[in-house]
């Protein structure tokens, strides 16, 4: 991770001098880099870590920081990670270009670097992550999500840049098509597990989360406690609830009632259950390799994606 630190900074590196101020902006304020973890981990398991793995990562961080930034214009959020956002600084014409910006950068570097198949499975991925955020938006305005559109969504907004983590790690480690398989299944188990954590926090499931409780139902997004809620909920419950969520999704007696509600008619447990079976079905999964480090550790990996706090 240290030597691809070094190697992600020349990959952001621009002649534009507005352009390289705020690569390291972004630098240094970079997240836990989960993502690059799993190409390195996803290629030693298959065969080994090569140069194409550095540049599996570096795609996959480009990609990913480039969603970032531009999910912050999109929802006009001020802070990213604690820290002033992108938009919040320079405003969200700047914020675009620069996302337009990372985001060419990683699929021309596969093309430099003649990578094909993971330009191949990273643009995938990129045609995957847009078609989920355009469904939510059209299901956050007509408000009749199912659970099946549920993991629709976050199979292809979350879950597919975790596959194409794994996916391009083996691929870059030279695995055959049936490993490439697997750990593609494998990241989409983990990236779906890893949402419904990551939708739990909006319902105080966890601590130091750096993500107000309600900030989902806000933006009008059911989520996975509120979709089984309101298929166990009596009807008058049920329409309440997505008055809440239509009409008073910013104030907070509101959502209070929203989230007591939701806890105790099962939605928080029965998320969590569904959580830990993906995690299970990612573990066996993986237990299909062959043991050594890289096994244990993408092991670990997993149950950090649910154990986590923030």
């Amino acid at each position: 991770m240290e030597e691809f630190e070094t190697f992600f900074r020349r990959s952001m590196k621009s002649d534009n001098l507005l352009l390289d101020k705020i690569s390291h902006y972004i630098i240094r304020r970079k997240g836990k880099q989960m993502r690059p973890m799993f190409v390195f981990l996803s290629s030693k398991l298959c065969g080994g870590v090569t140069s194409s793995s550095y540049t599996a990562a570096a795609m996959i961080e480009l990609l990913h920081t480039a969603t970032l930034v531009h999910d912050d214009v999109v929802d006009d959020a001020e802070t990213r990670r604690g820290f002033f956002s992108i938009n919040a600084l320079w405003k969200n014409k700047i914020a675009v270009l620069v996302g337009d910006y990372l985001l060419s950068r990683g699929l021309l570097m596969s093309i430099d670097a003649s990578e094909f198949n993971l330009l191949r499975i990273v643009s995938h991925a990129v045609r995957e992550m847009s078609e989920g955020e355009l469904l939510q938006q059209e299901k956050s305005r007509l408000l009749n999500i199912t659970e099946e559109d549920y993991f629709t969504i976050i199979r292809q907004k979350t879950a597919s840049l975790i596959a194409a983590c794994c996916e391009s790690g083996a691929s870059a480690a030279g695995a055959d098509s049936e490993q490439l398989a697997r750990m593609k299944e494998f990241g989409t188990l983990v990236g779906l597990a890893f949402q419904i954590k990551d939708d739990l926090f909006d319902y105080g499931m966890g601590r130091n989360t750096g993500k107000a409780t309600g900030i989902d139902i806000a933006e009008r997004k059911m989520t996975l406690p509120l979709i089984h809620t309101l298929t166990v909920a009596d009807r008058s419950t049920a329409r309440k609830l997505v008055q809440v969520v239509k009409n008073h999704n910013t104030s907070a007696s509101h959502v209070r009632w929203l989230t007591n509600t939701v806890t105790e008619a099962g939605g928080i447990d029965y998320s969590r259950k569904k959580m830990e079976e993906l995690r299970d079905r990612a573990i066996d999964l993986l237990m299909t390799f062959d043991a050594g480090e890289a096994r244990e550790a993408l092991a670990t990996l997993v149950h950090f994606t649910i154990n986590r706090e923030k």
